[in-house]
Formats: C-alpha cells, sequence, structure tokens
C-alpha cells in the first residue's frame, strides 16, 4: 500500500510540473496578445427596472394565455402613463447602492474609490447613497483609506446609509460610522472596536538548527518584535505602546462620527449581534438591505454602481490554475498522510 501510494504521489508530482510549464506558456503567449482586455468598465444597474422585471416576470409564470395578455397590456398602458407623467411631474431622487466585500487588506478600496468619484460626478443635492457592507475587519491603512472614500460622500452632504446584512467588526465598523444612519440584520454582527497584532517566533528553531539571524537598523524603534530574532521586553512594551495608540485613534474616530456612544463600554474588542448593538448605539436600526429597498422603491430612482474589474486571459490562466494547485496539494497532503498510517 506504501509503494503504492508513493507512486501515486510521484506521478501527480510529474503531471503538477507538466502543467505548470504548459500554462506559463500559454499565459506569455496569452498576456501578449490580450492585454486590451484588461482594465475597469462602470456597470449600472437600475434596480427598480429588475425588481419591477422580476414581479412581472413571477406573475406571468403564475398566468394562463388570456390572463398573461390582459396583464401585458396593462403593463405597457401603465408604461405609457408612467412615461407622460415623469415629462410633467419633478424628478425622483436619486438613490445610488453601492456593495463593499471586504477583506484583510480592504483591497476593493480601489474600486470603491472610482465608483464613488463617478457618483459625486453627478449627484445632486436631493440624492442619497447606500453603502451594502459585509467587512470583519483587517489593515488598519487599508480600512483608513475606504472610511475616508465614505467621507467624500459624506463631505458632499449626500445622506449616506450603511447595511450590514452580515458583519461589519473592527475595520468593518470604522467603515460603516462613517455613515449618518447604521441598518443592520437582527443577527449581523457589528463592534469589535479594538486592534490586534500576533505573529510567532522562531529564534530558539533557528538556534537550535545552528542558523543567526541578523537585522541591521538605524533608529532606535526601526523595529519592535521580529519572527526571526530575539525579542527583548523593552520591544515588546514598545510595541504593545504602538498598538494602544491606533486603539485610541480608532476609539476618537468612532466617538467623533457616534457621538451618542458610550465608547468606553463598546471599545473592549468585543462584537455584539445587531439586536444587542441597536441598544448600545452601534447600529440605528434592525433591518435588511432588501427591507430598505423595498421600503424607498417607490420614491426613488434606484441605481447600483460597480467598477467591473476585466482580467486579460494571462491572469484567468494564473488565477484558475492557481486554485487546481491547492486543491492537488490539499491532495497529496491525504496521500502523505495515508502513507504514514499504512
Amino acid at each position: 500500500m506504501t509503494e503504492f501510494l508513493f507512486s501515486y504521489g510521484l506521478f501527480l508530482a510529474k503531471v503538477i510540473t507538466g502543467l505548470v510549464a504548459l500554462v506559463f506558456v500559454v499565459a506569455i503567449l496569452a498576456g501578449a496578445r490580450e492585454k486590451k482586455e484588461e482594465g475597469s468598465k462602470l456597470k449600472i444597474t437600475h434596480l427598480n427596472k429588475k425588481y419591477q422585471d422580476l414581479k412581472n416576470a413571477f406573475l406571468e409564470d403564475l398566468m394562463d394565455k388570456k390572463e398573461l395578455k390582459q396583464h401585458q397590456k396593462a403593463q405597457a398602458k401603465l408604461a405609457k402613463q408612467a412615461n407622460k407623467d415623469a415629462k410633467q411631474t419633478k424628478p425622483k431622487p436619486k438613490l445610488f447602492v453601492l456593495d463593499f466585500d471586504g477583506d484583510i487588506q480592504a483591497t476593493e478600496v480601489e474600486t470603491m474609490r472610482d465608483e464613488v468619484t463617478a457618483i459625486l460626478s453627478v449627484a445632486e443635492p436631493q440624492d442619497e447613497v447606500l453603502l451594502r457592507l459585509e467587512n470583519a475587519g483587517g489593515a488598519v491603512h487599508g480600512h483608513g483609506l475606504a472610511a475616508s472614500q465614505l467621507q467624500r460622500i459624506k463631505n458632499a452632504n449626500l445622506p449616506l446609509t450603511v447595511s450590514v446584512d452580515k458583519v461589519a467588526a473592527s475595520g468593518g465598523y470604522m467603515m460603516a460610522c462613517v455613515a449618518d444612519k447604521i441598518i443592520a440584520a437582527p443577527f449581523s454582527i457589528v463592534g469589535s472596536i479594538g486592534v490586534i497584532a500576533q505573529l510567532p517566533n522562531f529564534n530558539r528553531l533557528l538556534d537550535k538548527a545552528g542558523i543567526d539571524f541578523e537585522q541591521h537598523t538605524a533608529g532606535e524603534f526601526k523595529r519592535t518584535i521580529t519572527m526571526f530574532g530575539k525579542n527583548s521586553d523593552k520591544e515588546r512594551t514598545k510595541f504593545k505602546e504602538e498598538l494602544q495608540e491606533v486603539h485610541k485613534l480608532f476609539q476618537d474616530f468612532v466617538s467623533e462620527h457616534r457621538s451618542k456612544l458610550d465608547i468606553d463600554k463598546v471599545a473592549t474588542g468585543e462584537h455584539w449581534f445587531a439586536k444587542q448593538a441597536i441598544d448600545l448605539n452601534l447600529v440605528d436600526e434592525l433591518l435588511t438591505s432588501d427591507e430598505f429597498l423595498m421600503r424607498v422603491l417607490e420614491e426613488y430612482e434606484i441605481y447600483q454602481i460597480e467598477m467591473e474589474v476585466r482580467r486579460g486571459l494571462q491572469e484567468k490562466l494564473l488565477s484558475s490554475f492557481t486554485s487546481v494547485l491547492d486543491g492537488v496539494r490539499s491532495g497529496l497532503g491525504r496521500v502523505q498522510r495515508d502513507s504514514t498510517y499504512s
């Protein structure tokens, strides 16, 4: 059994090597030809029309031919009247909808900054913005920039609502608190107003292996703690002071935008479900983004704004190959474990 598993693992290794060579050759050739496909494109979806089309499609599936014909005739009449009324009445205000699905580095801020710029270039004083936010937090600088993009909306005097359907914690809550109003699904998670940093230290392992680690700096605290060198109590103390400083900045930022908060009570690093958070003034209303949009559907022309990033074939191939490689690596890990216990 062990010999079979070893042979199987060797076969997979050969297959992976062949795939690596093939993918990189194709990727290089594709990259030379497909550069024109790369770039970003602004996509605008009229949600009023989208929801009406969904409603009509559902109703039409329930109707017989006679009812369907009557329904389509009535819809055409309503559309004609709506166009006539639109020319005679004051246009509805617009609600611009943005989506932010965060990661540790808040990388989506690169597209959001263009989306915000596009909105600000056409928005009028009566218009508003809704951000559907899903973000569990991460790096301070990335989420700080994302919060600054939302501040641009506030600085333009456009009302901003942030909706949290699942999570807006730590850096995610830093973004959310900029809003004029925070709505959240009852069991979504918010808060986590705290700072964390952690890393392994391999110094003793390197010592046992007879490996020296050298790091040269200019400036006493150019580096505090390190993964490979020996950390002193002085360096640990300085690092903790830096964490406290970031935490204080975080607290001040939240307090500035959510003045009714008892910041000492909520800045413990804890998170809460929205049903609890509403009593702490971390959120303003228990409401999902879908309920909010349905509530204002008749009052606003609602547009979803999205920057679509078009990747070239080279990037698509490399991304797909990485996914395949991860799967194969997982399979090899299972083979190794099975070989150990056979």
